[in-house]
């Protein structure tokens, strides 16, 4: 995992840069508006997760280090490679998972980590919760909620209770034969949107990895460094 955001730690950067090689990465099928929002805030985002002490790699300047990555460019493509990718190490993903999970714990979220979401409960048409499963001793559970949000972006889902509860479950990985994703990641946050009667807008975007090395009894991962070369 790394985060994008036109820091211009390294050389010269703007978050119009950054939104024009966003828009042709899509082949701009993408949400242009989404795009803008996306790239502007990323900069005051990556600020925000550094005060709240995550570790990034940093330069001799001690600013934070990003390093180059396909698809970004300088000057509405006219410029060269840019250097945009913010990380900590090989393990961006690892260290702000637990920046905001001690973010989280401090403003006293609770989490029900070993609870799976089954369905969104809807009442006249509106939302009300959803129930869950327990996996620790299978019980079945109703979590009602002001506000329901689902953010299935391809790992997870979010439940919100009125107390500020959180609920997890993963995303759509596993509903393929071959993938590195969490056993967990079948598809359930699509699915239960689906049985609910609301609308799934761009089901066909699925993001294929070419670093996942297929053997007979055993997936596992490659560099994309290698992949590339495959």
């Amino acid at each position: 995992m790394r985060i994008n955001a036109a820091l211009g730690n390294m050389t010269e950067d703007d978050w119009r840069w950054h939104m024009y090689d966003t828009v042709k990465g899509s082949d701009w099928l993408g949400d242009q508006d989404a795009i803008h929002y996306m790239t502007k805030e990323a900069i005051p985002a990556v600020v925000e997760l550094e005060n709240y002490g995550m570790p990034f790699s940093r330069t001799s300047k001690g600013t934070i280090y990003q390093r180059a990555l396909g698809g970004q460019s300088l000057e509405y493509g006219k410029g060269g490679q840019a250097y945009r990718t913010a990380c900590a190490a090989d393990r961006t993903g690892h260290a702000m998972l637990h920046t905001l999970y001690g973010q989280s714990l401090k403003h006293g979220v609770q989490f029900f980590i070993e609870y799976f979401a089954l369905d969104l409960m809807m009442e006249d048409g509106k939302c009300v919760g959803i129930t869950a499963l327990n996996l620790e001793d299978g019980t079945c559970h109703r979590m009602f909620a002001r506000n329901t949000v689902l953010a299935t972006g391809g790992k997870y889902i979010l439940g919100e209770t009125p107390q500020s509860h959180r609920l997890m479950t993963a995303g759509y990985g596993r509903a393929y034969f071959s993938a590195t994703s969490a056993h967990t990641s079948t598809g359930d946050g699509n699915a239960m949107v689906a049985r609910a009667g609301l609308p799934l807008q761009d089901m066909e975007f699925v993001q294929f990895r070419k670093s996942p090395r297929y053997k007979v009894n055993a997936l596992s991962l490659i560099s994309e460094g290698k992949a590339i070369f495959i």
